[in-house]
Order: structure tokens, then C-alpha cells, then sequence
């Protein structure tokens, strides 16, 4: 591994240590990047019931909540691609951490639906100057085995990070009120903007490029690789399943026979550390089988626990649930590893437009569940959502096949 610039006296300190004690150090900073990234996206999604309630709105509005970030998250990746391939990675990472602090107070404040809605979408600004600028600076910094590993060491991350978003608000709404879950979370943002800007090198290899000229005949150039796009659409599905599940089975869970309170919905929320410890075997099962048979077997994995959701038996739900999240983390290690692999020039770009495929996926699955759901409860959401798991599939048998 490339040896971290001089800049600062963490960096200075790391000067003196042994190579492999400088390697766990920039697996733990990418590990924290990933973590914080994924903190705030998904924590409504324990207190949906509750705020549903609170606020005197449908599970279609609350479930927005939710999709307005991730909408965020989708309009600004390609822009923030070309932002730091003209300014740096690690400003707009820093930047990006301390923007996550305000929002997230603000929405424990917030007394109706609207300011909610803006506060979260003000969140979702601030992760594609993680999320996006983070792949792009990996794929400078590191090569080889070292990249797989720093990149599934990102997702485990990121795995992480969305477990304890949802079990922070859960169990603090269970406590005192779904608000307070949020003033947790703006401290513990702060906390980490603090760590990653004293903590996170230079790039060593970062090249600025102001052209937008250049930039804007780079997108034409990846808007007409087809696989690059195939990549994107596969993208939109795997989070469209993602988000529409995790999003309303916690009103279905809230309901009868389960009638699990804010803290039982947040404990479901473990199957996703299932996922960080499953994560970092994406990649030996991509290298030994391939990028479409990998896929395809998260895919239906993801397919067969939808189905087990449906199953009035706790225990099943939760087989089922941890049957998705493994199987969307296999099609996200795949998906990244994809166009890692495949993109040589533009990659921060590559990356944006595959994230915002990816996010905008996840924000409909957020509109399209939810009024499934509102017409005929869970069932009609879970064949909303295998239907974007059988067009995943087939876009990925059409394009990724001998590639």
C-alpha cells in the first residue's frame, strides 16, 4: 500500500509505524467514511409508525421521509463526480461530515411533515460528498487486492452504519420520543466530522481536472456504454427492493400478530449486521464465480426471502429478512466491483451516475411500495418489489453476460 502523505501530525505519526499498522489505519478512516455515510439515510425507517401517529399523516407520506433523501442523494452524485474531480476528494469528504451535523438537529425540532421532509433532504445533500468522492479516492490511492479490500471494507461500513441509525432512533423513541433519537445522532455526527478531518490523509495521486468541457464529453462517452448503463439500471432495481422493504415492513411488523413496538422494529434491524459480516465474502465469491452468476444468485436469494416475509411467523420474517439484505449486499459488491473493473477514465463520474441511478431507485421504491401497500397492505408491496427484482435479473442476463 501506498505510503499516506505528510500532512498533519496524524499522518506524521503514522510516518513511524509499520506497513501493516498504516494499512489497518486506512481501513479503519474508510470504514468510519462508509459508517457516517449510511448513519442518517435509513433511520426513519424504525420510527416510521410512530411518526406516523405524531405528525397525522399516511404510510405513504411517512414512508417519503425516507425517499426524500435518498432522492437527494440520486440529483447530486454525477455533479458532486465532476465537483471533486476539479477541487480534491478529502475537502468534500470533511465538508460532507459537517454538513450532516445541522439537518439532523433540525429534524428533532421539526413540528410538521413539510420541515421534516426539507431537513432530510437537506441530509441526503451531504452524502454523495462522502459516498461518491470516497469511491473515486480508492481507486486512486489503492490497486489490486488492496482496493477489494479497502472497497469491501467501505461496505461493511456502510452496512454498519445503517444498522445503528435505525437502532439509535428505535430504541431512543422507545425510551423517551422518536425525536430525541435524532439529537443522538447530530452529536455523533459532529463526533465523526471531527475524527475523519483530523484523521483522513491527502490524496497522494488525486490529478485535477477543471476541464468542464472535457467533463461534459466524458458523461456523453459513459452515456452511451451500454453496459455502464445496464450496470446503472441493475443499480436502480437492487435499491428499489432495498428501500421498499426495510421501509414498510415496519408498519407490517407494527401490526397484528407481530405488534412489535419502535424498539423490536429497530431490533430487527440486526439482520443487517448479518450482511457486515456476509459483505466481506462479496468478493471471493465474485472473483471465483463471476459478476453475473453472483448477481443473479443475490438476486434470487433476495427473491426467496421477499417471499418467507409473507409467512406470519416472526422467526420466518426474520430468515426472510436477512435472505434480502445478504442478497442486495452480493448485487451492491458486484455492481461497485463492476464498474471499479470496467471504467478506467471518469471513474468519480462513472460513480455518480451509477449512484444516482442507484439512489433514484431507491426512491421510488419508497413511492411505488407505499401505494402498494396503501391499497392492499403488505402483499401487494412484496409483489411490487419481486417484479424490480425479475427486471434486475433480466437486464443483467442481457448485458453482463461474456463481459
Amino acid at each position: 500500500m501506498r505510503a499516506f502523505a505528510k500532512t498533519g501530525l496524524e499522518v506524521n505519526w503514522t510516518r513511524y509505524q509499520p506497513k501493516a499498522t498504516q494499512a489497518q489505519a486506512s481501513r479503519s478512516i474508510v470504514w468510519i467514511l462508509g459508517f457516517f455515510s449510511f448513519l442518517n439515510v435509513y433511520a426513519m425507517q424504525a420510527v416510521l409508525p410512530l411518526v406516523t401517529q405524531d405528525l397525522n399523516i399516511t404510510p405513504a407520506q411517512a414512508g417519503l421521509t425516507v425517499g426524500v433523501s435518498v432522492l437527494a442523494i440520486a440529483l447530486v452524485s454525477p455533479f458532486m463526480g465532476m465537483l471533486s474531480d476539479a477541487w480534491g476528494r478529502r475537502q468534500l469528504m470533511v465538508i460532507s461530515m459537517f454538513a450532516l451535523t445541522v439537518p439532523t438537529a433540525l429534524i428533532a425540532m421539526s413540528q410538521s411533515l413539510w420541515v421534516v421532509l426539507l431537513m432530510r433532504f437537506l441530509q441526503g445533500l451531504a452524502v454523495p460528498g462522502i459516498v461518491v468522492v470516497l469511491i473515486a479516492y480508492l481507486s486512486e490511492e489503492f490497486q489490486g487486492s488492496t482496493l477489494a479490500k479497502m472497497t469491501t471494507t467501505y461496505v461493511g461500513g456502510t452496512v454498519m452504519g445503517g444498522f445503528s441509525g435505525r437502532f439509535i432512533t428505535g430504541h431512543f423513541a422507545d425510551w423517551l420520543s422518536w425525536r430525541s433519537g435524532f439529537w443522538v445522532l447530530a452529536l455523533i455526527n459532529l463526533l465523526g466530522a471531527i475524527w475523519v478531518w483530523r484523521s483522513l490523509p491527502e490524496s497522494r495521486h488525486f490529478v485535477a481536472n477543471r476541464n468542464i468541457a472535457g467533463a461534459m464529453a466524458m458523461l456523453a462517452q459513459h452515456l452511451r456504454n451500454k453496459r455502464l448503463l445496464a450496470i446503472c439500471a441493475v443499480g436502480f432495481c437492487v435499491l428499489f427492493t432495498m428501500v421498499g422493504t426495510f421501509t414498510y415492513i415496519n408498519f407490517h411488523l407494527a401490526q397484528a400478530p407481530f405488534r412489535l413496538s419502535s424498539a423490536g422494529l429497530a431490533n430487527i434491524f440486526m439482520v443487517y449486521l448479518v450482511g457486515a459480516f456476509a459483505t466481506p465474502f462479496a468478493g471471493p465469491l465474485i472473483a471465483r464465480h463471476g459478476y453475473l452468476p453472483s448477481m443473479l444468485g443475490g438476486l434470487c436469494a433476495g427473491a426467496l426471502g421477499l417471499a418467507l416475509t409473507l409467512i406470519p411467523h416472526l422467526l420466518v420474517v426474520l430468515v426472510g429478512l436477512v435472505l434480502c439484505s445478504c442478497g442486495v449486499f452480493v448485487c451492491q459488491s458486484a455492481t461497485i466491483s463492476r464498474i471499479a473493473d470496467r471504467v478506467t477514465q471518469g471513474r468519480s463520474l462513472a460513480t455518480g451516475l451509477y449512484y444516482m441511478s442507484y439512489y433514484a431507485g431507491g426512491a421510488a421504491g419508497t413511492v411505488v411500495t407505499g401505494l402498494a401497500y396503501e391499497w392492499y397492505a403488505w402483499p401487494a408491496s412484496v409483489a411490487a418489489i419481486a417484479f424490480f427484482q425479475l427486471v434486475a435479473g433480466a437486464i443483467a442476463w442481457r448485458y453482463m453476460r461474456n463481459s
